[in-house]
């Protein structure tokens, strides 16, 4: 088992897109990449902490690879919206990748490299890769949150 952590934005979302994925294990959905030990909600809202929203996937690389999971990742928000998604404003929405080693961070590069000289974008990737940093469990309510309501999206 394996796993990666994602920032696109409001967590919700991006939870049910990795969560429904074909060797996806678990999910959970939490902050990562701020000054704050154990954060709250009310606090990463502040946009003082330095935190993100991010998704924590546990996966079988077995069954879907890192690469996927990158796919997954820029084909379900915006990477060009600098700290934001949609009406979500604030850092604790930028686009990021929170990497384990050169290896993710390697494979992270080259993909907003190959997403970049597509041109499938018009503006550029402002997506951030960022080392593997301490990961805090949001709040119970905040987990699986669209599949407790029988959502399946929440995307604009």
């Amino acid at each position: 088992m394996a796993k990666a952590t994602f920032g696109a934005g409001c967590f919700w979302g991006v939870e049910e897109v990795f969560r429904t994925l074909d060797g996806v294990l678990e999910t959970s959905v939490g902050y990562a990449g701020g000054s704050v030990e154990n954060p709250t909600y009310e606090q990463v809202c502040t946009d003082r902490t330095g935190h993100a929203e991010v998704v924590q996937v546990t996966y079988n690389p077995e069954k879907v690879s890192y690469s996927e999971l990158l796919d997954v990742f820029f084909d379900n928000h915006n990477p060009t919206q600098l700290n934001r998604q949609g009406p979500d404003v604030g850092s604790q929405y930028r686009s990021v990748v929170f990497t384990s080693d050169d290896i993710e961070r390697n494979l992270v590069q080259q993909k907003i490299s190959e997403l970049q000289t597509s041109n499938r974008f018009n503006k550029p990737i402002v997506t951030t890769i960022e080392p593997q940093a301490p990961y805090w469990p949001a709040e119970d309510y905040h987990q699986k949150y669209l599949m407790k309501r029988g959502i399946t999206s929440c995307h604009i």
